[in-house]
């Protein structure tokens, strides 16, 4: 049986001068808040936007696939961490998402993690629902795969070196 969550807003007034309430959620856990077009537009604005709420919410979700898969793999990460950011562009809707996410756990290598971020950014359900917009995921403590693979080629060479060298 399938899990629900539900939320109820209140939206009063006109797109432009309307204002919206979350007035309640299913695990209580959501404060009531407020949203605007104004807040949608202008991150200055003291109130929230549908944007926010869904980095907030694919922020959550891959971060529980990533641990998920990194668990899985046989890792234990201490800690990790991800930021969200979705791009909203009037008229057009949103245009992007970019995850940007950073794990502590000892000796974890870079291609495992790499390889375990990319498959959560594809797996996790949000991720999914939102197949339409353009996902980026950043992984700010690794190297640039360039320079990975251009390890991993000079890491073959010495390798080859030295068995020729032992020949």
């Amino acid at each position: 049986m399938a899990t629900q969550r539900d939320v109820e807003v209140e939206w009063i007034g006109g797109l432009m001068d309307g204002q919206g309430t979350l007035m309640s959620s299913t695990s209580g856990q959501l404060p009531e808040f407020e949203f605007t077009w104004d807040s949608r537009n202008d991150e200055t604005q003291p109130k929230t936007s549908p944007e926010e709420l869904l980095a907030a919410a694919h922020a959550a979700d891959f971060g529980m696939q990533l641990a998920h898969g990194l668990i899985g793999g046989g890792w234990d990460p201490d800690v990790i961490t991800v930021h969200a950011k979705v791009s909203f562009e009037l008229g057009i809707g949103i245009t992007d998402i970019t995850l940007v996410a950073q794990v502590e756990s000892d000796g974890l290598p870079d291609e495992i993690l790499r390889e375990t971020a990319e498959r959560a950014k594809a797996t996790c359900p949000l991720s999914k629902a939102l197949a339409g917009v353009e996902i980026t995921l950043q992984l700010p403590d690794l190297p640039p795969e360039e320079e990975e693979e251009e390890e991993a080629a000079e890491y073959a060479e010495d390798e080859l070196a030295s068995v020729d060298e032992e020949a």
